[in-house]
């Protein structure tokens, strides 16, 4: 850690303590060289996924932009959106906890698929109807066969 005020390099952490959420840890710090003392806020940062899309364009993983989708599927079905909230939370912790930092759109579509086949059926049919592009009634059974 640099010391704001003399810019040396060397520092010692006196005390350090969470603040009250967990989220931030308070840290009270003494440079070696000056020997003034200075305080430090660290935050906890997950791993940011980006996902490669199709074009070739890469984008910042947004939960947002998955819940919106899903929710779009499942438009006036029994669902809740706190289910919604859970299935989503779940897909990008599967993500971050395989490490990688990119992930394919397919990726993505495939995982949301998996979690809406557990949570509601007709928004799953809904979601992969537009997902993997159907345009005939065939695409339609095909999938219905395949998931029973």
């Amino acid at each position: 850690m640099r010391c704001p005020f003399c810019g040396h390099t060397d520092t010692q952490v006196k005390d350090s303590r969470p603040s009250d959420d967990q989220q931030v840890i308070r840290r009270r710090r003494e440079c070696l060289g000056c020997g003034r003392r200075f305080t430090t806020f660290e935050r906890f940062q997950v791993q940011q996924v980006m996902v490669a899309k199709r074009s070739g364009r890469r984008e910042l993983f947004d939960p947002d932009k998955l819940t919106k989708s899903l929710l779009t599927a499942l438009r006036k079905r029994p669902v809740t959106h706190a289910a919604v909230a859970k299935v989503v939370g779940d897909i990008e912790q599967k993500f971050v906890e395989t490490g990688r930092s990119e992930v394919t759109s397919q990726e993505l579509g495939d995982t949301a698929m998996e979690g809406l086949m557990g949570l509601d059926f007709i928004g799953f049919v809904r979601y992969a109807s537009v997902y993997k592009d159907f345009d005939k009634a065939e695409d339609f059974k095909k999938l219905i066969d395949s998931a029973h």
